[in-house]
Parts: structure tokens; sequence; C-alpha cells
């Protein structure tokens, strides 16, 4: 599948309150700057199907979601979105910059709720077949922290309303897979002031072009 592809895939990473919307702003600046064709989308969402079932992954009104069901409901989105959007615009060469991806199936369904990481790893391979991010930025930060800023912004969703741990188990789960593959992902400290976070960001896309 990848090898026809011409475009770049590039996917952001994070733990609730990283500031993943300002800092992809800050990323279509640089693809607008480089004239590059690009389309910004997000997961779960990204298509009428996936949006629908984004508001059912997120509304707290589903508390008795099975870890199951919510690890299929995000891959059959995927796999929607894969198909509607992010396969043909790859195709086409146009750059698709991701608000998370599969990554985040690992890190929340994975290390988050405790499901087996080859059952998700056998999901990915049904879904995507060999197409993965060419480049993941992930923006790292205490979840303390990251809780503070997302409860000022106001009401939580089901998944903003978990206990402080398991973002602990997010967060080693996203730290640990950028230790996998470290030519594909970078870290990024998010706790750091926003000018300096998203000049560590514009850093790690110019190396990623082979930019000085």
């Amino acid at each position: 599948m990848t090898e026809t592809m011409k475009g770049k895939f590039i996917t952001v990473e994070g733990t609730e309150g990283v500031g993943k919307s300002t800092n992809i702003q800050r990323m279509t600046e640089w693809l607008d700057g480089r004239g590059i064709s690009y389309i910004a989308t997000r997961e779960p969402g990204g298509t009428a199907l996936g949006e629908k079932v984004r508001d059912l992954l997120l509304d707290k009104d589903n508390t008795g979601m099975a870890a199951s069901a919510e690890l299929l409901l995000m891959f059959a989105a995927r796999a929607q979105h894969l198909e509607e959007k992010i396969i043909p615009a790859l195709a086409a060469g146009t750059w698709v910059l991701c608000d998370r991806f599969t990554d985040a199936t690992y890190a929340y369904q994975g290390f988050g709720r405790g499901l087996n990481l080859e059952h998700i790893a056998r999901l990915e391979t049904l879904v995507q077949g060999d197409l993965h991010p060419d480049f993941t930025l992930i923006l790292d930060i205490e979840p303390e922290l990251g809780m503070s800023r997302v409860r000022a912004r106001g009401e939580l969703d089901r998944f903003e309303s978990e206990a402080l741990a398991f973002f602990d188990r997010v967060r080693a789960g996203y730290r640990e897979r950028a230790s996998t593959k470290p030519s594909r992902y970078c870290l990024i400290d998010a706790s750091e002031p926003l000018a300096v976070v998203q000049a560590h960001i514009v850093e790690a896309l110019n190396a990623f072009v082979g930019e000085p």
C-alpha cells in the first residue's frame, strides 16, 4: 500500500492538555509557507461516520462502554477515515496532518485500558495493512499539569474524566512507543512556553524534510 503513496503522513500525539490544536495550527502555517498541499484531520473522526463514532466515544454518559467495544469503535472509525480521506489524499500527493492516529490506540486502549497489545497490532494490520505515519510528533507533559489545563477549559468528556493514573499509563505508553523507533518519532516537551514548543516543532519538521 505505502509503495503507491506520494504524499507524506504526519501525526500529532499526546495526552490531554498538551496543546495539540494550537500546535497543529502552527504546523499548518509551516506547510502553507512551503506551498505544500495538505489536509488536516483528526481521530477519532475525520469523516461523517467517524464523527458520529467520536460522539459515542467522548459522551460521558457512556460510562459502561467495554474497553473492547471502545477499541473496535476506534478502528471502525479509522477504517472509514483511511478509505474515504487519508489514502486518497496520500495517493494524490497531498500531505495528511492528523490529530492522533494508531499510536493513540496503543497508548489509550493498550497501556491506559490494559488491552492486549498483540490484539491491537492485529487490528492495525487488518485495517491499515502496511500504511503507517511517516513522522509522528508526540507532545509530552506531566498528566497533572495537562489535566489542570483541561479542567480550566470547562466540562470534561468521557476520556478527560478518567483518573490521573490512567493518563500516567497513557503517557508511559507514548514514551515507550517513541523509544522503539526514534527515526519516526519526535518527543517534544509540551510543558515549556508555547513559543519554545513551537520552535522545537518547526525544527523537527525542518529536519524531517531535510532542511537546516
